[in-house]
Formats: C-alpha cells, sequence, structure tokens
C-alpha cells in the first residue's frame, strides 16, 4: 500500500507544473501588451470618417434651422463612431489581436470620456441657445480624446489629436459662420489625411 504514494505524487507534480506554466506565459503576455501599442486604431476607416464628414458639412452649411444642423452633425457623428467601431474590429481581427484586450480597453476608455463630455456639453449648450460655440468645443473634445486614447497607440494619433485641439482653438475665436469649414477641416480634412498616413504605415 505504501508503493501508491510516489504514484501519487508523480501525477499531481505534472499538473502543479503545467499550471505554473500557464501562469507564467500569461504574465508574460500581460507584460508585453502593455508595453506595447494598441494598433488596431483604423486608417481606411479613418478616411471614411472624413469622407462622411465632407459631406455632411455641405449638407449642414444649407440647414435652414439649428435644429436641421444640429441633427445632421448629430446623426453624422453616430454613423462616424460605428464606422470606427467596425473598421477597428476589423483591422484587430486580420492581425489576431483582442479587440477588448487590456491596452484596447485603456484606449477605449481615455478616447471615450471627452466624447462623453462633448455629448453632455452639447445638451447644455443647446438648452442655452449657444450653438456658435459647439464646432469649436466638438473639435477641441474630440482631439483631447485622440490624445488621451493615442497615448496607448502609435505616436501618429496624439499627434492627430493635437491637430484637432489646434483647429478647435481656432473656431473658438473665428466668425461663428465659419464653424462648417473648421468642422470640414477637422473632421473632414485631418480625418482623411491621417487616416492615409495611419492605414500605409500601420496597415489597414
Amino acid at each position: 500500500m505504501k508503493a501508491a504514494g510516489p504514484l501519487r505524487k508523480e501525477a499531481v507534480e505534472p499538473q502543479a507544473l503545467h499550471t505554473r506554466a500557464m501562469d507564467n506565459l500569461r504574465f508574460i503576455r500581460e507584460t508585453m501588451e502593455s508595453a506595447g501599442s494598441f494598433t488596431a486604431v483604423p486608417g481606411w476607416g479613418g478616411v471614411a470618417m472624413g469622407s462622411l464628414a465632407l459631406v455632411a458639412a455641405l449638407v449642414a452649411a444649407r440647414q435652414a434651422s439649428i435644429e436641421g444642423w444640429l441633427v445632421t452633425w448629430l446623426i453624422t457623428a453616430t454613423l462616424a463612431l460605428f464606422i470606427g467601431a467596425w473598421t477597428m474590429s476589423l483591422k484587430a481581427r486580420a492581425a489576431k489581436t483582442k479587440v477588448l484586450s487590456g491596452l484596447a480597453k485603456k484606449f477605449t476608455l481615455s478616447f471615450s470620456a471627452p466624447l462623453l463630455v462633448g455629448a453632455l456639453l452639447t445638451v447644455a449648450l443647446y438648452q442655452a441657445g449657444l450653438f456658435q460655440i459647439l464646432p469649436g468645443l466638438w473639435l477641441l473634445l474630440y482631439g483631447t480624446g485622440v490624445v488621451t486614447g493615442g497615448a496607448f497607440s502609435v505616436k501618429v494619433v496624439p499627434v492627430m489629436g493635437v491637430c484637432f485641439m489646434f483647429a478647435g482653438a481656432l473656431a473658438l475665436f473665428c466668425p461663428a459662420s465659419w464653424g462648417d469649414w473648421f468642422m470640414a477641416a477637422g473632421f473632414g480634412g485631418l480625418q482623411i489625411v491621417f487616416g492615409i498616413i495611419i492605414a500605409r504605415r500601420y496597415g489597414g
């Protein structure tokens, strides 16, 4: 009966070694992930978003009421977010990376917070009748989101965010009638230019 002891010990030890090995691999993978960059930022998706914004700027400029103008841009923003999320998912899948990885979560949370603030301020400013500052506000907060989210991505992403913030700052102090031009230049032009750069340098 005593001979059964070593056999059971030998059966347990490989299981323990396997568990420790899996834990070590998981730790190494998480360490490498946290030290890397979130590269699933969509390039061609950004180009599509920018093209949509150019069309929206033309449509918004023709609206007879502020409500029509606001609805045009809100619909555009919703479609752009959908395009961005969808193309980011496709790019991550092509690169065989998890969309809900640690870096992706950090990028998304950092990017989303300024957008949520922008949504709340949009409602407040609409109720107060302060429509003229919305283009500058939107560009500034979108740029802030890109900068903070870009801290976990490739270097060109936060640079794009700074450019958006600069455009937003100019829009705040320029005539309100220039708002759609700034929106076209920022959400259209900048998004297309940086989208092409990201697509060529980092794929997709």
